[in-house]
């Protein structure tokens, strides 16, 4: 035991970091107990609201019809929960093809987090139960299973909606927090028609570089930010006007192989000829006539001059 106390003795000091590292694990095995604790919770309320949700479905009573009016028919039953199952999916397909929506609430999207996995599952269930139609044949077992789990479903979302909305993105760290905050005003640009294609593209990778490995993306949610992104500015077609003698002033020529203003030069003078370029007058016409055809160039005015 002398060397023990002979070495504690001399490194008596290293008892302050070996507290600290022990006050640290403590610390952090006390935040993960009680994070567990919560979950806990969460999924004890979860799964009692489900339990309630259930047990008002079973004891509602049903509603007595009146002599004069006929019973709600096997297909009409069918509609209503069809057209409450569409609904829920409606609602969920807004997160799940949304981007925005994803940033903002990821544990919608997120199988590890309970509620959400309750209910996914719950989904499936109600997939799987649906029949083909509401002509179809089903016993009254299939249809009183068909709408409880309807029943489930709808709870099931209401209840991971809201805890989604409560957590938002407090199970990222804060170097996460970062890049989705990067991400979401990336998305602005890339979906925005007044920048330019360019700016778009380059934001649009930058976004999806940004949520790589924090969210998720589904292949419609890319397909639709895609979409999006690939929206062009309209633009009109713009009617310029043509200078004036254009086939002049090139040097274009024509039927007899000379430009226009060497057809003007070369033509002899005639009697009442116009001093206007471009316009000659045949003996004994009142009015001066053009030279190439009756109507006058594109923005040159030919003034008709009197016969003498």
């Amino acid at each position: 035991m002398e060397p023990f106390f002979s070495w504690l003795g001399q490194f008596w000091w290293l008892i302050f970091p070996l507290m600290g590292v022990m006050g640290g694990t403590f610390r952090a095995w006390e935040r993960g107990a009680r994070r567990r604790h919560e979950r806990r919770l969460e999924i004890i309320k979860a799964k009692g609201e489900l339990k309630a949700a259930q047990a008002a479905a079973r004891t509602r009573p049903v509603a007595v019809a009146a002599p004069a009016e006929q019973p709600e028919s096997q297909a009409a039953q069918l509609e209503r929960l069809f057209a409450a199952h569409d609904e829920v999916t409606g609602r969920w397909l807004d997160y799940e093809l949304d981007v925005a929506k994803l940033i903002a609430f990821p544990a919608m999207s997120d199988g590890r987090q309970p509620l959400t996995a309750a209910f996914l599952r719950a989904r499936k269930v109600a997939d799987n139960l649906r029949p083909a139609s509401a002509k179809a044949r089903v016993s009254k077992e299939q249809l009183a299973e068909y709408r409880e789990a309807v029943t489930d479903y709808e709870v099931a979302f209401d209840v991971a909606e809201r805890d989604a909305r409560r957590l938002k993105d407090s199970s990222f760290s804060d170097a996460e927090r970062k890049r989705l905050d990067v991400a979401k005003q990336l998305l602005t640009v890339a979906i925005d028609q007044a920048a330019t294609p360019a700016e778009r593209q380059v934001a649009y990778r930058r976004v999806r570089e940004e949520l790589d490995g924090l969210i998720s993306l589904s292949d419609g949610a890319i397909e639709a930010l895609e979409e999006k992104v690939a929206l062009e500015l309209t633009t009109g077609t713009v009617n310029r006007p043509v200078p004036p003698d254009t086939d002049r002033d090139a040097g274009v020529p024509g039927p007899n192989g000379l430009s226009r203003g060497e057809e003007d030069a070369a033509a002899p003078p005639q009697p009442g000829a116009s001093a206007t370029p471009g316009a000659s007058a045949t003996p004994g016409a009142p009015w001066p006539v053009p030279a190439r055809s009756s109507a006058p160039a594109p923005g040159h005015v030919v003034r008709p001059e009197p016969h003498p």
